[in-house]
């Protein structure tokens, strides 16, 4: 199944700041690149994806983790949830590994 993608303000504004930043322009196109691979296949190896209990679903659902890198310092990390409805990723926020 194909997924589309919704995206929080917060979300939304931190992939903008991501594409604008010419200093971010490689964390900038792993997480593109990451987004992709989870509209085609959130089982891909590379996204690592896992339930993430620390932040809470806008869907009374479960929210997870899926890595856009790793073992790297600071590396990008996308978190979502299923919704609003049937077919749809709402990435909650994208930000980097503390």
């Amino acid at each position: 199944m194909k997924f589309k993608l919704k995206y929080s303000t917060e979300a939304k504004d931190q992939f903008l700041a991501l594409e604008s930043n010419k200093d971010k322009n490689s964390q900038y196109k792993t997480v593109a690149k990451t987004l992709g691979l989870m509209q085609i296949n959130l089982c891909h190896p590379s996204l690592n994806t896992h339930k993430f209990g620390a932040i809470s679903s806008p869907f009374d659902g479960e929210v997870f983790e899926s890595y856009a890198q790793n073992k790297t310092l600071g590396a990008y990390r996308v978190f979502w949830c299923y919704g609003p409805s049937r077919g749809y990723l709402y990435i909650i926020a994208i930000t980097p590994h503390p």
